[in-house]
């Protein structure tokens, strides 16, 4: 149609402030119409064409015959990222076929825009972990730019708090911190401000980590503790207890020990409880004249080589009565003369008995009960005394006197202290204890709870009366990383295990057991099979990872080559199983292969449609669960313990710079890369062109060089003859064995040497003709071969010549002599076997009829 000016208003000029939402006014215009025009337009406003192309305008109508155009907000208009600048080509056209085209040029004015964090502060709550102890200095450097590229300020808030951050965005701590007694968790709210006042804030969260640096201390007040002599091996003592600050509130693991030289007293490394486990006989040495004994006791968190601490602890030893009287010798034999006078004094018994208890009245004894025939006559000078003397005159003579010249007194010494010892037979330890077996075996789970019993040893002792047995570890049941892994009851005689088996790290271990009656002991060993169990999770590299995908990226893309490989120390490398278990929203990502190996990689099962509304996330958290129960059935799964690692992937989706967005606007730089052919690489099929042409030449020299050697090798029979120019010898020597009871029943003369040879009329069979020897049948059992022929021609012919008929044969035999005829292919058979035998040797040039046979 007809091109007049529809468009009033334009071209024109406008402008437009970046980040502008949907639907502003960025320009208005009218259409004028022909008059005769009666329906209006026929073509409605309409952009036909961007400069640059973008959709990020439209025509809309204001009513009638106005219009204006106003922003579409997809995309976002963003000055520092987009062009400055757009020429808009609006078309119309009316019901009279008149079209209008003018051009709108729209310009993007910059707007001062708030800052934006970058880097792990954009997309999350930022987590610090400051170990305590740490000196002060810097923990972290905060990153963040301004749109406008204007210079930054940063703050922090509360001020309070023990940090500070710098100009350039550091992060530092002012203090150095104690778990112990500072807050263990510190929000911080980090602003950032540009030169006109806007600003951006995030919080950061900066965690204190506990470490150990705290010594155990004890609990326990006490320090002196009094017991009977004699307690039985296992009598509890003392409940040694302590803390460590590092544990908070929690139950404290710690590790006692008794340090100084001790065979009386045990301790419980995991509860303090101190046991007795030797005798305390408070009347024998050493006790009897030091009844206290010091103990250094010792408390650790960690065996070897963490923190401890150190208590002295004094034990006194009471006396108790325990040993009766004792007189040696328990006879005495006592002279003395009749007429003896009254009060005499006989013996002081106390001067024989005595009382091996250290303390009184434990020590104290009484003697009483004096009895005996004519007892009467005698006395006891007192109870305590001892003292036995006359109490009358004894006269041989008297009749009243009974005429007993010999009196048995007996006296009775007894304790005067309960339990009122009067005697005692002291039994003589004769037996050591016997363990019911000399080896003990345990099999015990890696996962049995600390402190749980794993067996039970049993030893007797055949003395009367029983004497108590103690048992002790007396070698081994310690490991690199603890003394003593293993306990025995010192009066039960159960084992317990004081810290966690570990099947990766020891499958056996083997330790020497004492059982002892005080005086005699016997040992025993034991072995503790550590059972396996599925206890170690699967430990996958790496455990957290971040990166960016394009939108566009292709389904079944391994992104960015992105994979994990995980280890597990009680587990197959084909037991794994990956599944993502949180984030995986729309089922876009996978793993391949989800189980049977120990490496996988990610993978995008699905295409992102961000379009349609279908998806709305831009960034996935994906926690990925790797479990090491592939190969076990269903039926094991609910019966084994299976052990879960986990991976966390965080995936930020990068959107195309015309796709919707629907929360932070962005954009993506697509870089198109070809192989184009340039003129100034003429020389690389130059260089391609001549390295074949050398190589083809060096083909054909090497070629020419081959044929040399095998002329060299075989070379052509008869120079003096007449040979074509090219002569191929083919070296193949062609033996046929004659048949037995072969009769030559023909003979001719060879054209070229003049030597008879005899045939075979019907198998074509020839030999050498002996000289002066007439044709004659030939003996059975001899076998002829044929004459070698050098050349392919010759040894066809010679084959064809075996098959003719004998009338044939005699007819070329006959022909072969004529001069003036050429040279038939047998005769050039045998021209060249000639050659062939000369070239050989002179010596060889007849061959004899036996050597053919």
């Amino acid at each position: 149609g007809r091109k007049t000016r529809l468009l009033r208003g334009l071209p024109a000029t406008s402008t437009v402030e970046e980040n502008t939402a949907a639907g502003v006014s960025v320009c208005d215009f009218n259409v004028t119409v022909s008059p005769l025009s009666s329906e209006g337009v026929a073509i409605l406003p309409t952009i036909v064409n961007s400069n640059p192309l973008t959709e990020a305008f439209d025509i809309e109508s204001k009513g009638g015959l106005e219009y204006r155009v106003v922003t579409t907000g997809n995309p976002v208009l963003d000055y520092e990222t987009m062009p400055k600048s757009f020429d808009l080509q609006i078309f119309v056209e009316d019901t009279t076929g008149r079209t209008d085209l003018n051009t709108l040029t729209i310009r993007v004015t910059d707007k001062n825009e708030h800052p934006v964090f970058r880097g792990n502060m954009a997309i999350q709550t930022l987590m610090i972990y400051v170990l305590e102890g740490t000196p002060p200095g810097r923990i972290y450097q905060v990153d963040a730019a301004d749109p406008e590229n204007a210079k930054l300020k940063y703050s922090l808030l509360p001020a309070t708090m023990p940090f500070l951050i710098t100009e350039s965005g550091a992060i530092f701590s002012t203090k150095e911190f104690d778990y112990e007694k500072d807050p263990h968790c510190y929000f911080l709210n980090v602003t950032v401000t540009d030169l006109d006042g806007l600003n951006s804030t995030k919080t950061v969260n900066i965690n204190i980590i506990n470490i150990n640096d705290e010594r155990p201390y004890f609990t326990t007040k006490q320090r002196i503790y009094r017991i009977p002599e004699e307690q039985s091996p296992g009598a509890i003592v003392a409940n040694i207890t302590a803390k460590d600050p590092d544990d908070e509130d929690s139950p404290s693991r710690l590790f006692y020990s008794i340090q100084s030289s001790d065979s009386y007293f045990s301790i419980n490394p995991s509860t303090g409880v101190l046991q007795v486990t030797g005798r305390t006989d408070r009347d024998a040495l050493p006790l009897r004249l030091h009844p206290s004994i010091s103990l250094i006791v010792r408390v650790e968190d960690s065996p070897g080589s963490g923190h401890a601490s150190e208590m002295e602890i004094t034990i006194v030893i009471d006396d108790i009565n325990d040993n009766p009287p004792e007189c040696s010798p328990s006879a005495f034999r006592k002279e003395v003369n009749e007429n003896t006078a009254p009060g005499t004094f006989l013996i002081d018994l106390r001067n024989y008995c005595k009382d091996l208890d250290v303390d009184p009245p434990n020590n104290q004894f009484n003697f009483t009960g004096l009895s005996g025939f004519g007892s009467n006559n005698f006395t006891l000078d007192s109870t305590v005394s001892g003292r036995l003397v006359m109490t009358g005159t004894i006269d041989l003579e008297n009749p009243a006197n009974p005429g007993i010249e010999v009196y048995t007194l007996t006296v009775r010494v007894q304790d005067i202290a309960h339990p009122y010892y009067s005697s005692k037979i002291k039994p003589v330890n004769e037996f050591s204890p016997v363990f019911n077996t000399s080896s003990y075996v345990f099999n015990v789970s890696e996962i049995t709870k600390v402190g749980s019993s794993i067996g039970r040893v049993h030893a007797i002792d055949k003395d009367w009366p029983p004497t108590i047995i103690t048992f002790s570890i007396v070698a081994g049941g310690g490991t690199r990383d603890y003394t003593n892994i293993f306990w025995i009851s010192p009066t039960k005689g159960d084992v317990s295990i004081l810290a966690r088996l570990d099947y990766e790290t020891a499958q056996k271990h083997i330790f020497t057991i004492q059982a002892s009656d005080q005086k005699k002991f016997t040992t025993a060993s034991v072995t503790v099979n550590v059972l396996e169990v599925n206890d170690e999770e699967p430990v996958c590299s790496p455990n957290f990872y971040s990166f960016q995908i394009p939108v566009s990226l292709a389904v079944g893309t391994n992104i960015n080559g992105f994979r994990i490989e995980c280890q597990d120390r009680d587990s197959d490398p084909r037991s794994f199983r990956y599944f993502i278990n949180e984030g995986n929203e729309n089922n876009h990502f996978t793993f391949s292969p989800s189980a049977g190996s120990n490496i996988s990689r990610l993978i995008l099962a699905s295409r992102f449609d961000y379009e349609s509304g279908f998806d709305t996330s831009w960034i996935y958290n994906l926690r990925v669960y790797i479990t090491d129960d592939n190969l076990l059935s269903v039926r094991d799964k609910t019966t084994h313990l299976i052990e879960t690692g986990t991976v966390t992937l965080s995936i930020r989706v990068i959107p195309n710079p015309t796709t919707a967005i629907t929360t932070t606007p962005s954009f993506t730089v697509v870089t198109r890369k070809e192989n184009l052919y340039s003129a100034s690489a003429w020389y690389v099929p130059f260089v391609i062109t001549l390295g074949s042409l050398l190589l083809l030449g060096l083909l054909g020299f090497l070629g020419f060089l081959l044929v040399t050697w095998v002329r060299s090798c075989c070379p052509p029979a008869g120079r003096a003859h007449r040979t074509p120019p090219i002569h191929f010898t083919f070296c193949v020597s062609l033996q046929t064995m004659t048949k037995l009871n072969t009769i030559f029943d023909g003979e001719a003369r060879d054209p070229v040497t003049g030597r008879m040879y005899e045939f075979n009329m019907r198998s074509g069979a020839r030999r050498w003709k002996k000289s002066n020897e007439p044709l004659r049948p030939m003996l059975a059992g001899q076998v002829m071969s044929s004459a070698t022929d050098n050349s392919g021609q010759g040894t066809d012919r010679v084959e064809a010549a075996s098959n003719k008929g004998p009338s044939e044969k005699r007819k070329e035999l006959t022909a072969a002599p004529k001069p003036a005829t050429k040279p038939s292919a047998d005769q050039d058979g045998l021209r060249l076997q000639k050659q062939k035998e000369e070239s050989e040797g002179r010596g060889l040039s007849s061959v004899s009829p036996q050597g053919r046979n």
